[in-house]
């Protein structure tokens, strides 16, 4: 079994994610080669990147990056559930993404993005600059939901929809493949 960390990248006030990410949640729990974990950078709650080594040498003085280093390094591979923020992604997963470097080597990455007509698109074509610089394996297959305000009801949940359910699935399966063969890369 493979440990899937999804990641919550908003931690704005009023943000959707948390919902977008429990629909999601729900199918990734649905494939039994994964155990599911959520990650919400809102409760995580990592500083602005204060560690004065770089992140490659592992010399970590704070305990909040020792955890955040054992939860990623645990981890096989990782979904990102991103919203668009003016062309690009939160500043909140640049920085949680730049705290470390071995830890997230040859593991897969999958987007769920959300936004108005773009879905997110752009950040996540953003992101994929980073996580590849950090030696993440971005999958092509990923969930863009665009106007995704008409899917969250009155409550807050988020509704879901045959065509998104479907391509979280598709995600899942290729995500599961590529963490498998990234995992003999890392010995």
């Amino acid at each position: 079994m493979l440990n899937l960390k999804i990641i919550i990248a908003s931690t704005r006030p009023g943000r959707k994610a948390p919902s977008i990410a429990a629909w999601f949640t729900e199918i990734a729990k649905k494939h039994p080669e994964f155990n599911v974990e959520v990650l919400d950078l809102a409760v995580i709650n990592l500083p602005f990147l204060d560690e004065p080594e770089h992140p490659r040498f592992q010399k970590y003085q704070h305990q909040h990056t020792k955890d955040w280093s054992a939860t990623i390094n645990a981890a096989d591979a990782f979904v990102i559930v991103t919203s668009e923020y003016n062309y690009g992604y939160p500043a909140t997963i640049k920085n949680a993404i730049d705290f470390l470097s071995k830890e997230w080597q040859y593991k897969a990455v999958g987007f769920v993005s959300y936004g108005g007509v773009s879905a997110g698109t752009r950040a996540v074509q953003m992101l994929k600059q980073v996580i590849t610089a950090v030696g993440m394996m971005p999958i092509s297959e990923a969930v863009h939901i665009p106007a995704f305000t008409k899917h969250i009801d009155e409550s807050g949940k988020f509704m879901n929809d045959p065509g998104l359910d479907k391509s979280a699935d598709i995600m899942l399966d290729e995500l599961f493949k590529w963490a498998t063969a990234l995992k003999t890369m890392r010995g």
